[in-house]
């Protein structure tokens, strides 16, 4: 699989992530090998949060009891978890007491010394920049956390935790497939007569900006529509036509097709699988190695319902 470089944070990853907020049920073999496929797919980034599960840190906890990593096997693979949210509201948390205590229960539950990312997993209206601060300080200057970045944030709210944040932010976390793709539809309606995206709207420029940032993007839920999962549903005849075809012609599946898609934008976008299947990370993996060519790229977008003036 092909590896990127994360630019802010000076590393290689692979191009897709693992996330594992569904492992919550799965037992031990599962989880195992779900990791062993992955692993064998070529993936080495693993994303956690500390909402993930039953209860605080459960995904964390059964990923480290089923996977029990050696301390080479650690230092070969990337491990990202996410704070912020609180469950029983829902609200948001982003004091600096409250980080630093849920990157000391994610350690405890991931059963390592240290995070190789950390994400602040929604916006906090409520934000403190001085407060987050703090705590990236703290916990960059005590080892237990490696680099820093945030989830579904747009340019403003990542600025206003740059004018106190002094690490670079590396990553940044958003929902992205071809059917919920806003990120690039907005921009490409921007000045349409008769649309509602004439005027540019907050997010549009966010791919923009996090390219010039060197800011990663990763795009979670990357099958998904309003309509749940995209891929053979009866609501999408279209867009799975298209899919298909491509398929055949690239010798991957359709899940491969709605991979290469997002591998093929030039901001190096990191694709986020959910999935507990070992062999839905493999057909993702074999789609990564696509490169759709502009037509194709197009055809993808339209055929999901998005209008290009």
């Amino acid at each position: 699989m092909k590896s990127i470089q994360l630019p802010a944070a000076g590393l290689s990853a692979s191009q897709l992530v693992l996330g594992l907020m569904r492992i919550n049920d799965k037992t031990d073999d599962q989880i195992r090998e779900l990791y062993r496929r992955a692993r064998e797919a070529g993936v080495d980034l693993f994303d956690h949060a500390d909402i993930y599960g039953d209860g605080p840190h459960h995904c964390e906890r059964r990923f480290a009891e089923a996977v029990r990593l050696s301390g080479a096997e650690r230092e070969q693979v990337l491990i990202q978890s996410k704070v912020g949210i609180i469950r029983d509201g829902p609200s948001y948390d982003f004091s600096a007491e409250h980080i630093m205590e849920e990157v000391e229960e994610s350690l405890r539950a991931l059963q390592t010394d240290y995070l190789d990312i950390l994400l602040l997993h929604r916006p906090d209206p409520l934000v403190e920049p001085e407060e987050v601060a703090r705590a990236f300080d703290a916990l960059q200057g005590s080892g237990k956390v490696r680099h820093f970045g945030v989830s579904n944030h747009t340019v403003g709210q990542i600025e206003l935790l740059r004018t106190a944040v002094e690490q670079p932010l590396v990553v940044n976390q958003v929902q992205l497939s071809i059917v919920h793709a806003p990120l690039f539809s907005e921009g490409m309606q921007t000045n349409t007569l008769g649309q509602a995206q004439a005027v540019m709207p907050a997010g549009a420029d966010l791919v923009e900006y996090c390219r010039r940032q060197g800011i990663t993007l990763q795009a979670w839920s990357p099958y998904q529509s309003p309509r749940g999962v995209f891929i053979d549903h009866p609501e999408y005849p279209e867009l799975n036509a298209v899919l298909s075809r491509l398929a055949e012609k690239h010798s991957v599946t359709p899940t491969g097709i709605a991979t290469a898609w997002l591998t093929r934008h030039p901001a190096d976008i990191q694709v986020v699988l959910g999935t507990t299947q070992g062999a839905r990370v493999e057909e993702a993996a074999a789609g990564a190695q696509v490169r759709l060519s502009r037509r194709e790229w197009y055809e993808l977008i339209r055929a999901a319902g998005h209008r290009l003036p």
